[in-house]
């Protein structure tokens, strides 16, 4: 057998190995999740870290946590199978202790083969362990233009919200605007729910049965779609620009490419049979849990720009 070899750091390279050798602190701009996650494993190697994060003296169009590391739209952080791309990935940043991989654990919510968090709970629990660290400090204030090139190192992690005047400041070496659309995902409270019709299953019985299944016939899910496809939404906003990512469409531009796109996306309804019938539904509204009380439930593929 091979020599087996323990798991850690590659060893940092030119300039970052400078800053390792003088423990000059490292400016990092924005506490969202990569932001955190920075600070976090930069700290972890003896190197102090200034993290800027704007909110609560500002908040971008999306945010109202005044804590770091908002979830601004889906509880899930996606698959936690280490056969799948993301869930590998998963596994690759726990070997290098990961503070959100560690803190989505502490606060997981039931959401089968998914890592899916409490999403208020997890951003209040990596505000307070960065708070906590000794050689990180947190800086609530608005960071207007990238520091001099010859300053200390910088990260830039604001996100595609980043502020007007600190995007100026960036096009002067991208030379392109940051691009954000904004959508919401649909929650629901468990007392609006008819357990005599919804019931809980996971897809194929590969799991405890997390999510619970709100199954539809033909007749009722044609008329959905028909709602769907007369409803309002919001107009765009400046910061936005109408540009999808094809792995989290809003649900009604599904709709508008075909009136089965959903139901071969988020509304699939194989292996998911209703108990009433014994046989797949025609269609489904799969729904995840949003915090460790159960009290309210995220609609499952259901990112919109409905108005409501």
């Amino acid at each position: 057998m091979g020599e087996k070899k323990s798991v850690g750091y590659h060893l940092p390279t030119g300039k970052a190995i400078d800053t390792l050798m003088s423990k000059q602190t490292v400016t990092i701009i924005g506490g969202g999740l990569a932001g955190c996650e920075a600070a976090w494993q930069i700290s972890r190697m003896g190197v102090p870290v200034h993290l800027h994060e704007m909110k609560p003296k500002r908040f971008s169009p999306a945010h109202e946590m005044e804590s770091l590391a908002e979830l601004v739209c889906s509880n899930s952080l996606r698959s936690d199978d280490p056969s799948s791309a993301v869930g590998l990935l998963k596994e690759e940043m726990r070997k290098f202790s990961s503070l959100t991989m560690t803190t989505a654990m502490e606060h997981r919510v039931p959401a089968g083969k998914a890592l899916a968090v409490d999403r208020n709970a997890f951003s209040l629990a990596i505000s307070k362990k960065l708070e906590e660290s000794p050689l990180i400090q947190i800086s609530r204030d608005e960071v207007t233009s990238l520091p001099p090139e010859e300053t200390a190192p910088c990260i830039v992690a604001s996100g595609p919200l980043t502020s007007e005047s600190l995007t100026q400041s960036l096009m002067t070496i991208t030379g392109k605007k940051l691009a954000f659309y904004d959508a919401i995902a649909p929650i629901v409270e468990a007392d609006s729910l008819d357990m005599e019709i919804v019931y809980r299953k996971s897809r194929y019985d590969s799991g405890p049965g997390d999510y619970l299944n709100c199954p539809m016939d033909r007749e009722e899910y044609q008329y959905f779609i028909e709602q769907l496809s007369t409803a309002q939404t919001v107009p765009l906003q400046g910061h936005e620009e109408q540009k999808y990512f094809e792995g989290c469409l809003p649900i009604e531009i599904m709709c508008a490419r075909g009136e089965n796109t959903p139901r071969f996306g988020p509304m699939k309804p194989v292996g998911l049979p209703d108990p009433r019938t014994g046989k797949d539904p025609y269609a489904v509204v799969q729904l995840r849990s949003e915090n460790l009380q159960c009290s309210h439930y995220n609609m499952v593929g259901f990112q919109t720009k409905m108005t409501y």
